[in-house]
């Protein structure tokens, strides 16, 4: 869900400049790496900690907006006929607001019905899809071969990477999303 359908990085440097105006920030041009926390903890040892804060924070998660066009492509493709949408997305550890603020979200912007279709889970390998779109380039867990095929949203801390064939990106939900998807629904032989 965040860095995919919600706007995690652009909400999190917005209130982390108005907490810590004072404070170096890092660009979205130059975030690299998943964990916020570990680039900004380079920065200084105490921003780490602060990075931390603002998502362990209350209404972090609700006040994310909406990724362009990631609404309307969510609402598009769980109007698909064969088509099941699930909303996969991990807790923070540090969970007092996190969870009932992702469910909260997804009501929000998709409306009530969405809420069934939400996977809360710090293991996304051990949900069975043909297709997991994550920001996140490495996911890993108990599942060691899971059964979905991990597709790279892109995302400002991602962007510069180089990915191997066959895995594929998804550059932002104004790409063919469709097309992912049908390449799923084709038998292997015809599958690109």
């Amino acid at each position: 869900m965040d860095g995919v359908l919600a706007d995690f990085e652009g909400g999190f440097l917005k209130k982390f400049r108005a907490r810590y105006p004072d404070k170096p920030y890092i660009a979205l041009e130059d975030r690299r790496g998943f964990w916020v926390s570990e680039q900004y903890g380079r920065l200084g040892p105490e921003l780490s900690e602060k990075a931390i804060s603002i998502w362990e924070s209350k209404n972090f998660f609700i006040e994310l907006d909406p990724l362009p066009g990631a609404v309307e492509a969510v609402k598009q493709m769980a109007n698909l006929a064969d088509t099941d949408v699930f909303i996969c997305t991990s807790p923070i550890k540090k969970y007092r607001y996190c969870p009932y603020e992702k469910y909260a979200w997804v009501e929000k912007h998709f409306g009530p019905e969405f809420l069934e279709q939400i996977v809360l889970t710090r293991d996304k390998t051990v949900v069975s899809a043909d297709l997991l779109i994550d920001d996140r380039p490495d996911i890993t867990g108990a599942e060691q071969n899971p059964t979905w095929e991990h597709v790279l949203f892109t995302a400002c801390h991602n962007k510069h990477l180089q990915l191997k064939p066959p895995s594929r990106r998804l550059h932002s939900w104004s790409d063919d999303w469709r097309a992912i998807l049908d390449s799923k629904r084709l038998p292997p032989s015809q599958a690109t």
